[in-house]
Order: C-alpha cells, then structure tokens, then sequence
C-alpha cells in the first residue's frame, strides 16, 4: 500500500502473484529477521555446535536468493530502501562485537598500526623480531593471534598500512578495526546507491544485492578483511568513471590497488581516453601511477621490504607452481594434456586478459556509451577470479559490488556456490578441494547456460513485473 500521491515504482507489466510494495516490504522485513537470527547463530557456532558453519552458510544463501529475487521482480516503495539499510545494519552487530574466529588476519592490521606509532616501519621487521620485543606486553593479545608471525613480513600495500596507522590512533583494538571496515562498508552502500540512481534504468533498492550478502557478514562483520576498504575505492572509482572525471578515477582506483592490489586490473575498463590528441588521455593512468608511486615513497626507507612477504606468499599459495589453479589442475586430467605446464596455463589467462582489455579499451573511446565500462569491467574482475580460483571467501568480495549495478544468474550462483561450498568438508586441501571447485564451476556452466537461454527466450517476462529482468544487463 503506497500513501496518498506515492506511486509505486513498478512497470505497466502485471505482477507476480498480484503484489503490492507492502507485500514486498513485508516478505522483506520476514527475510530479514532470519538473516538475523543467522547472524547470532554464526557467533554461538564459534563455541558451540548447533548447525555447523554449513548450516549457517547454506540457509544464508537460500535467503539471500529470495531477497535477491523479490527486490529484482517485485513492486517497492518509499520505506523499502529503509528497510535494506536497517536490516544490512542490524545483521552485522552480532558479529561486529564478536572475537574473529574464522581468520586471524585482522591481528595483523592491528599490530602494523601498532608499529607505526612506535615510529617503526611496519615493513621492516616480521613481528616476532626482538627488535619489537617491548610491544609485546602492551599487546599480548594482538601479538598471540598473529599468524606466521614469526617468518613473515606484512603483506599490505602502503595505503592499507596508512588506514592501520589511523584507525589505531583512536584504538588499538580489533574491535574498533571491524568497525572502521564497516564504515567503508556504508560508503560502498552510499556509492552503489549514487551509482544506481545514475544509471536511471536500475532503482537504489537493488544495493540489497551488497547489502544482503551473508558474505559480507562473515568476512567483513566478523572477520574484518580489508578488502571492505578495497571496495569503498573501487565503488567510488566507479562512479567517478561513470561521472567521465579521469583524475578523480585514477585517484580512486590507485588508492584501492594500495590497499589490495587485484583493483589494478580494472584500469583498462576505468580508463577513460576522451580527446586523445589533447593529452587528457593520461590524465586516469598518470594519476593512477602518482597514488602508488606516493603510497611506496612514504615507505622507501626500507628500500625491496617494502613489498612485504608478498613473493613468500605466491610460494605457499601455489601461485608459482600451479598446484591452486583449478582449470589447470582441471586440463591435466584430460588425456594427452598431463603434462601441461604452468607456464602454457600463464600463456592462456595472457590471452584471455588480453581479449577482455582491448574490448575494454574500446569501451573508452569518444562517443561511446557513458556506462559502457562497466560490463568489461566485471568480466575482468570475475575473470581473475575463475582463472586464479582463490580458496578464501574473502577474494570474492569485491565482486559484489558490480553484481548489485549488473546482476545475473551466474554471479549469483558462483558467490552463493563459494559461499556454502567452502564451509562443508569439501573445503580441505586436496582431493577434496578439487571436487568442490567441480561443483562449483559446474554449476556455473549450468547457470550460464541457463542465464543465455533465458536472454534468448525471455519467458519470465510473463511472470514477473519488472521490465529491468529482460537481460539483466545493464
């Protein structure tokens, strides 16, 4: 029921099952209070057993799916996206207040910042040094959590280390960590819904596509990742793309690959080239490259530490070998192919990143469409993602933000697949984790199938209300 001169934002098509915005609203409402009840549930699980972390996953992801359908067909109104927000809000703060559990990485954030107000280059010595002995005591619980403290230099690129730095000048605690991680979380939300209204063909109440994410929960809420941060950049970065200012673009994007580096392969997408023979063309890449050019200039006392444990990292993830590549693993089990080397597996996403960077290139050019980057721009990052198959949910995240302004049957399938997946006994390195990579990029064929036969013959169109469902691409 609307109030008197609302029109519900709905089209002329009739509606499922003949809903009205407060049906929706109030479906909604029902979700979100399970989605709560998961939220606590994920915390008891951390000490006591009810339903097991697959439990949680998997009735989270059967939610989110509903949700997800019922904002992309169903009629809305004025206290819809209210009602988003306010359940988005209420489903972090169980986890939020928790002790991290699932990970430890976050101890490390801590622990840099920590450093670096001892005037300490975080870079410089791994944390179990006896050069960093005298802050222990003040920390111990920080200094106890931290993994491979004992042989690893951090990580984290120059501006993940700045935003340690600050955070812990108000406190160094774990928990004021989490929290700052959801505050970015909010300027993702405030981003995505800038970038919907834009977009005109999209309504803001689609952000529940982010916001909703049980996800996000788990690993920002309650783990705290940095890539929350990440995101906030590349979200604004988006917008800013969308809004054709270069500088700001490049800006942004450098500041997200300072916090993770993945971002970067988003610039051939953001690169706007308007009026190439102006020279305003380098004006986003130059930018770009002053962010990180700035960002390792503020740590060059430590001359090549300043790239942290970063190679050590690639050798225990099997990024050299090959041995976490599940589409080479996948190859060599084909007759004639078992000897394939990683180096042909390299050649190929070469190839593959190359293809997707020229159409992106091309979605730059004068005259071309305001939102045309943003399809290259997903496939790129869902490329990297299928092509490195990563093995922590976390990766996945910055995903979320291009399914909410471009959703799609196979995104959906592949987030929600990795979600439940990696949290049953399939998860276990080995053969175990082959066969659930099967699951899982196996669904997604079928999914992508499905998904075209649908834009080919689009029969939802019968059923469902929203005009948007056609294609689902922008």
């Amino acid at each position: 029921m609307t109030r008197p001169g609302e029109v519900e934002r709905t089209s002329h098509k009739r509606n499922w099952l003949g809903a009205r915005a407060w049906l929706t609203n109030a479906a909604l409402l029902a979700i979100g209070v399970a989605i709560f009840w998961l939220a606590r549930q994920l915390v008891s699980e951390y000490t006591r057993f009810s339903i097991g972390f697959s439990g949680v996953s998997g009735w989270g992801a059967i939610l989110y799916v509903i949700a997800v359908a019922l904002i992309l067909t169903q009629p809305v109104n004025r206290a819809t996206l209210a009602i988003i927000v306010g359940v988005a809000v209420a489903c972090r703060l169980p986890a939020l207040f928790a002790q991290p559990y699932l990970s430890s990485d976050i101890y490390r954030y801590v622990w840099d910042g920590i450093v670096q107000h001892a005037h300490i280059s975080p870079y410089r010595y791994v944390p179990g040094d006896p050069a960093l002995v005298f802050l222990r005591a003040p920390h111990q619980n920080i200094f106890d959590h931290i993994n491979r403290r004992e042989y690893a230099h951090t990580i984290y690129p120059p501006v993940a280390e700045m935003l340690f730095y600050l955070v812990t000048a108000i406190s160094p605690t774990v928990t004021f960590m989490k929290i700052a991680m959801v505050l970015f979380e909010g300027v993702t939300i405030s981003a995505l819904i800038a970038l919907l209204n834009a977009l005109g063909r999209r309504r803001p109440e689609q952000v529940l596509l982010y916001a909703w994410c049980p996800l996000l929960v788990w690993e920002v809420a309650g783990s705290g990742h940095l890539d929350s941060a990440a995101m906030a950049f590349i979200t604004l970065a988006l917008l800013a793309r969308l809004r054709r200012r270069p500088v700001a673009t490049g800006i942004l994007l450098g500041i997200a690959v300072m916090i993770k580096f993945y971002p970067l392969v988003l610039l051939p997408a953001l690169w706007w080239r308007d009026e190439p023979q102006t020279g305003s063309a380098w004006k986003m890449p130059a930018a770009l490259l002053g962010v990180v050019a700035a960002g390792y200039a503020c740590y060059a006392s430590v001359g090549m530490l300043v790239f942290g444990f970063l190679g050590g990292y690639a050798k225990e993830e099997g990024l050299e070998t090959g041995a976490r590549y599940f589409l080479l693993d996948l190859a060599k089990r084909v007759p004639r192919l078992q000897n394939l080397s990683t180096a042909a597996f390299y050649l190929f996403c070469v190839a593959v990143f190359a293809g997707l960077t020229i159409w992106a290139l091309k979605t730059s050019l004068p005259g071309s469409a305001r939102d045309a980057f943003l399809v290259p721009a997903f496939a790129l990052a869902t490329a990297l993602m299928l092509l490195f198959s990563p093995h922590y949910a976390w990766y996945i995240l910055w995903l979320l933000p291009f399914f909410a302004l471009i959703p799609n049957l196979p995104t959906l399938t592949y987030l929600m697949g990795f979600f439940y997946l990696y949290t049953t006994a399939y998860a276990n390195p080995g053969p175990g984790t082959f066969f659930l990579n099967k699951i899982l990029y196996g669904s997604l064929l079928i999914a992508f199938a499905v998904w075209m036969a649908a834009r080919k013959w689009p029969v939802h169109r019968r059923i469902f209300a929203q005009a948007d469902l056609r294609d689902l691409t922008v």
